[in-house]
């Protein structure tokens, strides 16, 4: 499923990581597993943020995807199911099957 994770990363931690080398260290390694389709790095709220699109296989993927960020960066991580255009349009051509056949 298409999905969106949005990692926040406080000022101390992120300082503290680029120090050590665990910041590029994580951000390299969650980008190799999860080969994403798009990737984007920008500071909101006073704080490092990265959001990324990508393919999850399994719900139970998440644990292995976000404590990571969790433990070594003291993250805030969010994610959401998502769809790019063709997504919509096709669900919204299923919904309008569904429903439109209901109404008539």
């Amino acid at each position: 499923m298409r999905t969106l994770l949005k990692v926040s990363i406080p000022v101390e931690s992120g300082n503290r990581g680029i120090k050590d080398g665990n910041l590029e260290n994580s951000i390299q390694g969650i980008m190799k597993r999860l080969a994403p389709e798009a990737a984007y790095f920008y500071p909101e709220n006073g704080r490092r943020t990265m959001l990324m699109v990508f393919d999850m296989k399994s719900p139970a993927d998440m644990p292995s995807i976000t404590e990571p960020l969790f433990m070594d960066l003291n993250a805030s991580v969010e994610m959401y199911p998502v769809m790019n255009a063709e997504d919509l349009k096709k669900g919204l051509s299923a919904m309008m099957e569904h429903h439109g056949a209901a109404k008539r």
